[in-house]
């Protein structure tokens, strides 16, 4: 990867990358096959700030015909031609020059090259935001204090309660303001859900290139959508990288959470090797997550099965499929990713569905970067930059508006315009793969409005709609009986013999920060709290009665910002709460009573207006209670606002 980037200085924003060998060695084909495959609208944009060339400005774009999330505008014929011919003249005169240290340009042109990037007019209030997604400032979302803070900063200790993505950002960032931390985690290394999720084809459904931390936008990742293999290098190199492996105990959990109103401290009780005992600390962040605890169905005799059997989260890595009839009863994600693998190396697989699921295909979804592109991450400067932008603003932009319901669009199949457009797309792609077979069609077309549960990314080329075509494989709609010593049994009384059953049967979703139990101020638990509405949080990251406690992609975390810009700013807002405790000499922070329920309030009456509030979709989104744990349905741009500023008139400060 290439160094990091320098701070702000009179110029703007410099590369400090060693003179680019490769580049200097490369030629003139080299250059231009590259600019070739690199997107035209990055280029559009990087190229014109690094030159400030006004025929790349003048360039026409219009709607681009891919579908799905990461759709948008692209140039037209000419203008691409255009664009790739300047980019391959600045490139070949870069490395004439040496291809050494270059600075972005005029931080006052950002704006309009942001803007030919992301093919959209960015509003002024949201330019910040779309900046810290730039990178340029890999410090961006981490603190700097507003004055030199005290010695008592050396006194106040954070315990962070997992070390995945979100609590490995945490550890850097409160290692780079100097505060005292540890970080717990249950499992023997770090990666969390990536750490467990093995199974043959789990791979992220977040663009790669978003799924880093601001910090590392550099990476070099081999895939646009990495398998678990390459998210687990990630997050090892991560921890290695910016030396937080030794801040971290490992295969130790967390059992529960006492606050010590006297000293304003929490007692926590810990499990692991050394047996149980009690941690105390000034501050705890979770990092647990929410999709880290398996939901194995309740099916009459699954102790019953002669084979073995577990859940995805649990894959054995001695399990050779090969020769195995396998059966996978579950079709979420998980079981629309392994599937397609599953079937490559078994002698037969039987899947069991129950619902099917919105597919939203993407070309290359299981196919590597090709070497074209990361050699400009390597070579161009900011390419990797300017790529994540692009990615960004056109997955974070085709989210929210899909989902959003519009009471004035009538239609059973779909809760708007832009939504009845999506659900068509799917259908399209259903029927592109499963030909003149209209039962097969129709037992593959979900009742719900697409985005009421969770799509599927899937390979455009070969995905589960080719799988279950396949002679080896047997979908089974039927709902299952039970388990018998040989099989999976239906309710039509057949008994398909298989000689292992995977379970994709999903999460604990709803059920946060199980099986800890917490006890705040007062004696309150957070179990009695949650015990007549189920989870809710204060900007997805404090709980009423529990001081200087912050959850990292806590209650209704998902949506609003993608995952890692959520964690990453839920750690920010922690750490501006966590400065003022320690520049005003106070001990405890706490969200309000009434700024908790009339955030939640607010919450719930926006995600009425969401797609999944439609009844017919079977999700792990709702509670009992009537309501989404899980669900946000604020905008990028408020959920940011809500978070970039604590609002101190919602926090009690002792």
């Amino acid at each position: 990867m290439t160094q990091p980037i320098k701070n702000l200085d009179e110029q703007g924003w410099v590369a400090n990358a060693a003179v680019r060998e490769e580049l200097l060695d490369a030629s003139n084909a080299t250059i231009e096959e590259a600019v070739e495959l690199a997107d035209p609208m990055v280029l559009r944009g990087l190229i014109y700030q690094l030159t400030g060339d006004p025929q790349i400005a003048a360039t026409t774009i219009v709607m681009g015909s891919s579908t799905g999330f990461t759709g948008g505008m692209e140039p037209t014929p000419e203008a691409e031609a255009l664009i790739r011919r300047k980019a391959a003249e600045f490139l070949k005169s870069y490395r004439d020059r040496g291809a050494g240290e270059l600075g972005i340009g005029p931080m006052d042109r950002l704006p309009q090259s942001m803007t030919l990037t992301m093919g959209k007019d960015i509003e002024p209030d949201s330019y910040d935001l779309w900046l810290e997604e730039l990178a340029l400032n890999p410090w961006s979302r981490g603190l700097e204090w507003s004055r030199e803070p005290s010695e008592r900063v050396r006194d106040f200790s954070v315990t962070i309660i997992g070390a995945g993505m979100g609590g490995l950002n945490a550890a850097i960032q409160l290692k780079r303001a100097g505060i005292p931390f540890s970080v717990i985690e249950k499992n023997e290394g770090v990666g969390g859900t990536w750490h467990e999720n093995r199974y043959p084809g789990a791979r992220v459904d977040t663009p790669s290139r978003l799924y880093t931390h601001v910090f590392s936008a550099d990476y070099s990742y081999p895939y646009s959508f990495c398998p678990w293999t390459e998210n687990q290098k990630y997050f090892d190199w991560v921890a290695d990288t910016f030396d937080v492996r030794g801040d971290i105990t490992f295969k130790t959990e967390v059992r529960s959470l006492v606050w010590d109103e006297a000293d304003s401290m929490w007692d926590i009780t810990v499990d692991g090797p050394d047996g149980v005992r009690t941690l105390r600390s000034n501050a705890v962040i979770t990092a647990v997550g929410f999709l880290n605890r398996p939901d194995l169905p309740d099916i009459p005799g699954v102790e019953r099965f002669n084979g073995p059997s577990w859940h995805t989260a649990r894959w054995p890595a001695e399990f050779d499929p090969t020769g195995k009839r396998v059966a996978v009863i579950g079709t979420g994600c998980t079981g629309y990713q392994m599937v397609p693998e599953l079937a490559l190396e078994a002698e037969h697989v039987t899947v069991f569905q129950r619902t099917p699921q919105w597919l939203f295909p993407v070309p290359g979804y299981r196919s590597p970067i090709p070497p074209q592109v990361t050699w400009l991450d390597r070579n161009l400067p900011y390419h990797t930059n300017f790529m994540r932008l692009r990615v960004a603003g056109g997955f974070s932009a085709g989210f929210g508006p899909i989902a959003q319901i519009d009471p004035d669009f009538h239609d059973e199949h779909a809760v708007s315009e832009i939504n009845k457009g999506a659900r068509d797309n799917c259908i399209a792609f259903l029927k592109e793969k499963l030909g003149d077979d209209e039962d097969l069609i129709e037992t593959m077309t979900p009742e719900h409005p697409v985005l009421s549960a969770r799509p599927v990314i899937v390979d455009s080329e070969y995905s589960f709609l080719d799988t279950i075509q396949r002679d080896n494989v047997t979908l089974v709609v039927d709902g299952i009986r039970g388990i018998t010593e040989a099989g999976v049994e239906t309710e039509n009384g057949e008994v398909h013999e298989v000689d292992a059953i995977v379970y994709a049967t999903g999460f604990k979703a709803t059920e946060y920060l199980f099986p800890m139990s917490i006890t705040g101020r007062d004696g309150m638990t957070v179990e009695k709290l949650w015990s007549e509405t189920g989870a809710q949080g204060y900007v997805g990251a404090m709980i009423p009665g529990c001081p200087n406690l912050w959850t990292l992609y806590g209650p209704n975390s998902n949506g609003g910002l993608l995952v890692p810009a959520f964690q990453e700013m839920e750690t920010y807002y922690a750490l501006k709460c966590i400065e003022r405790l320690v520049l005003d000499d106070k001990r405890s922070i706490d969200v309000k009573d009434d700024a908790y329920r009339q955030y939640n309030e607010m919450i719930d009456e926006r995600n009425q207006n969401m797609a999944w509030s439609d009844p017919r979709a079977r999700n792990y989104y709702w509670t009992k209670f009537g309501r989404s744990a899980t669900q946000n349905p604020l905008t990028p741009l408020e959920m940011w606002n809500f978070l970039r500023e604590p609002n101190f008139a919602h926090l009690d400060v002792r």
